[in-house]
């Protein structure tokens, strides 16, 4: 750091000193554990008890201005002696005489000793929030302490450490406390300028097609604006306004139903028009619409407003009466007007953000289907909507008709569940023989158990070589969602309910047939219970065969497409192994061909917490043993797998546990989290990093496919835009 930069930190560090401190100007271990945002106490006393120099129980500004100069500012040694300390934890004296001791208050007994490193990694599996067995944490501590333990004495001492952390570099490139927020000074470098990102070329190269897209729908929607006022400009300014907004009325709520129509741009996906069109971004462009309709819909009756104040009638009467006469049938052009707006209204805020991922997804479901009272309104209301209205109407009621019959078409049933941590439902469906699907689509699905009218979206889980069931992973976010959960996870209250006996003998008789027959354990049993399917849809991973290297990214229940995805990948990739008839070697024609030319995919699932590994592991497993050879040009399916809970190996709250989890997965081939071969990273990926990484491979162009949180979706979208990537988000 430079002079300036080092006053404004001490300045910055100060005040944050104050804001928790007493009106003593001291900081004791409650404040300094609050402070420290740290989970397991163990850390936040042995960091206090080190800073703590004069051991008076608290520590005063002086005191942590000194210790925190030596950890960000100090040498490499000095940071790695501190660590040394904190998993010296007997406490006993040391004759060492260290630049530290005046600093530091406690120097412990000079060593380490196997159990003093076992609580130590107890502690750094709580705090990482990891829950492995007594006997996996005995095994942790044997692999770290063996490796360290150079001279085989039965206790590591601070050169040996040291020696042992410079073999992890990854580790000594930034060792701090990363956890204790405020310890920390800010990060001046993010306060530089830079060029917003939908000024630089790499945005618009990247979004080439919406932004045409976005332009062609803009240029006309002005015409239609202006022809229209142009052709009413008798009738005055306000009139002009309100005819040109109605014009655009008049486009909008039609083109708005032209970017649902799901069959037909799931069949345009399979043709060139896709490479013209932003098909896979049909649901931004109508909310987009949706919100060009609001604000259109807003002006329109202003205006009107404004005009009818110079008219015969007062407000209210042109307003909510029909006496004015105004429209095509029975003068009820203002009613409908009214209706329409306050529906228009209803429609935009429900389908909001908040109102869908805060659990209240029925409250969007079901104030959307207003959509028929609208477009019924306004051909009331507007004596040539029904002209723009008619054919894309006729083409909207066809594909209803066709998903009816579809649903409806031979009966489908829940034959088995699963039930898996976080409350995730997997349901297995009896696959019908029409049904076909491409990696990555979804369905619309209803379960009159549940819900008799509710349909709602999912991801199909399930590869399409799987030829007699279908998958899905279904979390539990919102009402339906958990009411499926809760049905199946004590089906036998739902079977005994007072109310359900109480009910007809049809109802008896349905609930005979869809209650739970066979359970095989406490979440795991065979049912039979009927379901209707609509769909299948398409989604931008129908891409993902025409790349040459791909990354695919999950977040959480993200990865529900890409377990489809990734199993039909490894299908295919199978059908190109070879084996040699003499050694027994297997590797794999690196062939593109029509329906595949992929040379490499990189998968990347980011979770929160431990049990979210456990939905796919087995699938995930299995790949793995696919290619357990070595391919000749690497490997083709590489897995990178991401816990956010742990911290990263550059804390000192983790780093003896990371370098353990290492050690312990080079001996036993496979990681301690997971039990997979691939490795679980502790943290967030770093993505300039993992893009870096994949760009330097040169095989071919990157295309990035995401599915999960929106928030991280704008992130990696950014650093894609930065690398030239081209990059897809799963949305439906």
């Amino acid at each position: 750091m430079s002079v300036d930069e080092d006053t404004r930190w001490l300045e910055w560090i100060t005040k944050q000193f104050e804001s928790i401190a007493g009106d003593d100007k001291e900081i004791d271990l409650d404040q300094f554990k609050a402070a420290l945002k740290v989970k397991e106490s163990f850390f936040a006393e042995r960091f206090f008890a080190l800073f703590d120099s004069d051991g008076s129980g608290s520590i005063s500004l002086d005191e942590l201005l000194k210790a925190l100069d030596l950890l960000i500012h100090g040498s490499e040694t000095d940071k790695l002696k501190f660590l040394f300390r904190v998993y010296d934890v007997d406490g006993h004296p040391t004759t060492e005489n260290s630049p530290l001791d005046s600093v530091f208050l406690l120097a412990g007994s000079g060593s380490i000793d196997p159990d003093e490193l076992r609580t130590v990694l107890k502690s750094c599996l709580r705090e990482s929030a990891i829950s492995l067995p007594e006997e996996k944490l005995d095994d942790l501590t044997l692999a770290l302490f063996e490796s360290a333990d150079k001279d085989n004495s039965g206790s590591i001492t601070f050169e040996e450490l040291k020696a042992e952390l410079e073999t992890f570099p990854e580790v000594m490139e930034n060792l701090t406390i990363s956890a204790a927020n405020w310890l920390k000074p800010p990060d001046l470098a993010q306060k530089k300028r830079q060029t917003p990102r939908y000024l630089t070329r790499a945005y618009w190269h990247n979004n080439s097609r919406k932004l045409l897209f976005l332009c062609v729908y803009t240029c006309v929607t002005v015409l239609l604006f202006i022809l229209a006022m142009l052709r009413h400009r008798y009738g005055g300014p306000w009139f002009m306004v309100a005819k040109g907004c109605g014009q655009c009325l008049n486009f909008n709520c039609t083109f708005v139903m032209v970017l649902m129509l799901r069959r037909c741009l799931t069949w345009l996906r399979t043709t060139w028009v896709v490479r013209v069109l932003p098909l896979d971004q049909n649901i931004l462009l109508h909310q987009i619409v949706g919100y060009a309709i609001l604000g259109f819909s807003v002006v329109h009756t202003t205006a009107h407003v404004f005009n009818f104040e110079s008219g015969e009638y007062s407000l209210w009467e042109y307003l909510l009466t029909t006496r004015p006469g105004i429209g095509w049938v029975q003068g009820t052009a203002s009613v409908t007007g009214v209706v329409l707006q306050v529906l228009i209204c209803l429609m935009v805020l429900c389908s909001s953000t908040f109102v869908r991922r805060s659990g209240h997804f029925e409250v969007f479901y079901w104030t959307h289907l207003s959509y028929v009272w609208v477009w019924a309104l306004t051909v009331v209301h507007c004596a040539n909507f029904w002209k723009w209205f008619v054919v894309p109407g006729l083409v909207f009621l066809l594909e209803k008709i066709v998903g009816i019959a579809v649903s409806r078409m031979g009966g489908l049933y829940i034959v088995e569940v699963n039930l898996l941590p976080s409350k995730v439902t997997h349901l297995v469906i009896k696959r019908p023989q029409f049904f076909h699907f491409k990696p990555g689509d979804y369905i619309y699905i209803n379960i009159p158990a549940i819900a008799k009218y509710e349909w709602h979206p999912f991801t199909i889980s399930s590869p399409p070589e799987q030829p007699d069931t279908l998958w899905l992973h279904i979390r539990s976010m919102g009402q339906w969602t958990n009411r499926l959960y809760e049905y199946f996870r004590q089906p036998e209250r739902q079977a005994l309910s007072p109310r359900r006996l109480a009910t007809s003998l049809r109802n008896h008789r349905q609930l005979t047939k869809t209650q739970i027959s066979t359970k095989l354990g406490e979440n795991h049993m065979f049912c039979n219970i009927k379901c209707y399917v609509d769909g299948p849809y398409g989604t931008p991973t129908r891409q993902i065969f025409a790349s040459e290297h791909t990354v695919l990214i999950g977040a959480g229940i993200g990865i529900t497409p890409f377990a489809s995805i990734l199993q039909s990948i490894m299908y295919r990739y199978r059908m190109r192994k070879q084996n040699c008839p003499n050694c027994n070697y297997s590797w794999c024609e690196n062939i593109k061909d029509s329906d595949m030319k992929l040379r490499k995919v990189d998968f990347i699932w980011i979770n929160r917490d431990q049990k979210s590994f456990e939905w796919f592991v087995s699938l995930l497993t299995k790949l793995e043993m696919d290619q357990a050879d070595e391919e000749p040009e690497g490997r083709f399916l590489e897995m990178h797998m991401y816990m956010t809970s742990a911290l990263s190996k550059n804390d000192m709250k983790a780093i003896g546990l990371q370098m353990a989890l290492d050690l312990l997965a080079k001996k036993e081939k496979r990681d301690s989290i997971t039990g997979l071969r691939t490795r679980t990273q502790p943290g967030r990926p770093e993505w300039g990093k993992v893009f870096q990484k994949v760009s330097e491979e040169k095989k071919g162009k990157v295309h990035v496919f995401y599915c999960g949180a929106p928030a991280l979706a704008k992130v990696i979208k950014a650093e894609c835009e930065h690398f030239g990537f081209k990059f897809y988000k799963e949305n439906f």
